[in-house]
């Protein structure tokens, strides 16, 4: 008898996916057709990436479950390799090393290794006798996450670098973290910005030392974290003296980006003239004077979002958003839903990984976030991302599919 190879294959969750990306398809070409880029292949190269993306959703789906797990620390390793040749070989661009190139085609590494992290990381805590309340255990698990991190911050590229920053407290928790570890990754974050003022570093200090003497954990760890604690609030500073100009000027202009309407702010105004000039049904396809004018930088990247706003309105944002938030809560569902703890723990983080990229991206173009050249999932046009977006998609297909392996 013939295999059923499409049994349990989830056609909703690849129903959201082709959606978003047919409305991507759509508004890359609007953005690369109006004046100054029209003679630019970039929707060509964006179908190619799709048609290449869907082929590698589709074999990823279908992919024996078993060798699906064993891949993972071998991905993992082919990542990191990778972007270790980025920071000897890397192709500059906008200030950063991000690209290894093969000839005339670019390639960025730093979209691979955010999947292949949370494959390493699911491989790692589904193993037997692995606990991630153990401190070995959780040391080894933030190092997979550090790792990839403090190799594309030195890059630099600090917008991809903050994805695995975020994924670190979801993975942990979908893998059972309790409560103290949880405060030892998500405190330095609060030490880290009140290090600019002496008196609440101080006072923030004293508290943590009182949390770490109730929990009454072995004596070294609770000396390890308080010394990162001081090393954290120390080395801040530091970090922010050496961030790159053009880095420093984002996260300023985030705040109040009015105060130079002609540099580092342009980009976050005319976004917001494109959004709040679509209206509720937008100005049409082409039709937008923002876009097709090319006022808006990186309009068929970063603020790809922008032109939806412009051509499609409220209405067309609704929708593109509405799908999004379907998308991501129909894969948390699977998450809950799938019996091996592999499985839970890459749909978790794949959801997180996308749920970031969408939140930055949309606020960043809306001012509520700061610029960080996070792409839009399915929307934005890049080859690298689009690939492993619809790979992640791929696994999120595998796993549902095999939701009752263990």
């Amino acid at each position: 008898m013939k295999k059923n190879y499409f049994k349990n294959f989830d056609f909703i969750l690849l129903f959201f996916t082709l959606s978003l990306l047919a409305i991507g398809l759509i508004t890359v070409y609007s953005a690369t057709n109006g004046a100054g880029i029209k003679n630019q292949p970039y929707f060509s190269k964006q179908i190619v990436f799709a048609v290449l993306g869907i082929i590698t959703m589709l074999v990823i789906a279908f992919m024996p479950f078993k060798l699906l797990v064993r891949t993972s620390f071998p991905l993992y390793g082919l990542s990191i390799f990778l972007l270790i040749l980025v920071l000897f070989f890397g192709v500059k661009g906008y200030g950063a090393e991000r690209w290894l190139a093969l000839g005339s085609l670019k390639i960025q590494p730093s979209e691979l290794a955010k999947l292949a992290t949370i494959l390493a990381v699911g491989r790692y805590l589904s193993a037997e006798n692995t606990d991630i309340n153990q401190f070995k255990h959780f040391m080894i698990t933030g190092l997979i996450i550090l790792l990839p991190f403090a190799l594309i911050v030195g890059q630099p590229d600090l917008g991809t670098s903050l994805v695995f920053l975020a994924l670190l407290i979801p993975l942990l928790f979908w893998a059972g973290l309790n409560w103290f570890y949880l405060f030892v990754i998500l405190s330095p974050a609060l030490t880290a910005l009140l290090s600019f003022n002496f008196y609440a570093f101080l006072i923030w200090m004293g508290v943590v030392f009182a949390v770490l003497y109730f929990s009454k954990r072995k004596i070294i760890i609770l000396a390890s974290v308080f010394i990162l604690h001081i090393a954290v609030g120390l080395a801040t500073p530091a970090m922010w003296n050496h961030l790159r100009p053009y880095q420093q000027q984002r996260i300023l202009t985030f705040t109040a980006p009015e105060k130079d309407p002609h540099g580092a702010g342009y980009q976050i105004i005319q976004s917001k003239v494109a959004i709040g000039s679509g209206g509720l049904w937008g100005k049409g396809f082409m039709h937008g004077s923002q876009t097709q004018l090319k006022f808006l930088p990186a309009q068929h990247t970063d603020f790809i979002f922008s032109v939806l706003g412009e051509e499609r309105g409220f209405f067309g944002v609704s929708v593109t958003l509405g799908l999004f938030l379907l998308l991501l809560l129909y894969m948390l569902y699977l998450a809950t839903n799938v019996n091996s703890v592999y499985g839970g723990i890459v749909i978790s983080g794949i959801t997180t990984l996308l749920l970031f990229h969408v939140f930055v991206n949309v606020g960043m173009t809306v001012g509520l976030a700061p610029v960080t050249g996070l792409p839009l999932p399915f929307i934005s046009y890049g080859g690298s991302f689009l690939l492993v977006s619809l790979s992640m998609i791929g696994y999120a297909l595998n796993l549902a599919k095999n939701r009752f392996e263990y």
